[in-house]
Formats: structure tokens, C-alpha cells, sequence
């Protein structure tokens, strides 16, 4: 999948990655698809629940190893 931003969160656990992510996303333009980068296995279901409830488009993980690839399009809510 084809990121616009990459955020890097390797070696941070939860709730770094979501609270970082949440710093990125508020730079990004509507549309625009955020790609988290993590190795905390929590964020498989927190990205998920955070999009939810943030009005966020969970697109996707890709996992490798123990390594996450989180995909996120901002939506308005």
C-alpha cells in the first residue's frame, strides 16, 4: 500500500505509537494515508479502535516478523 506519510514507532509500546500517530495525523491534509511503523503488538487492535473513534479510515495491517505496517486515510468526522 502506498503511504503519503511514514511514522516511525519502532520500540515504542502503548500508548506511544497512538498518541504519536494522533500528532501526525493532525499535520495531514483529508485524504491523505499515514503509514505507522511499529513493533508493539498492541496496535493491532488499538489503531484499529482508534480510528473508530477518532472518525479515521483503518485501511489495513501488514505484519512481518513481529513488525507492524498500520495504513490510516484521515477522514473529517
Amino acid at each position: 500500500m502506498k503511504a503519503d506519510v511514514t511514522l516511525d514507532c519502532t520500540g515504542l509500546y502503548c500508548p506511544m505509537p497512538i498518541i504519536e500517530a494522533t500528532d501526525k495525523m493532525r499535520k495531514l491534509e483529508m485524504g491523505q494515508v499515514l503509514e505507522v511503523l511499529s513493533d508493539d503488538k498492541g496496535i493491532r487492535t488499538d489503531m484499529p479502535a482508534w480510528c473508530e473513534s477518532t472518525g479515521n479510515e483503518f485501511l489495513g495491517i501488514e505484519e512481518n516478523d513481529g513488525e507492524y505496517k498500520v495504513y490510516v486515510r484521515k477522514r473529517a468526522r
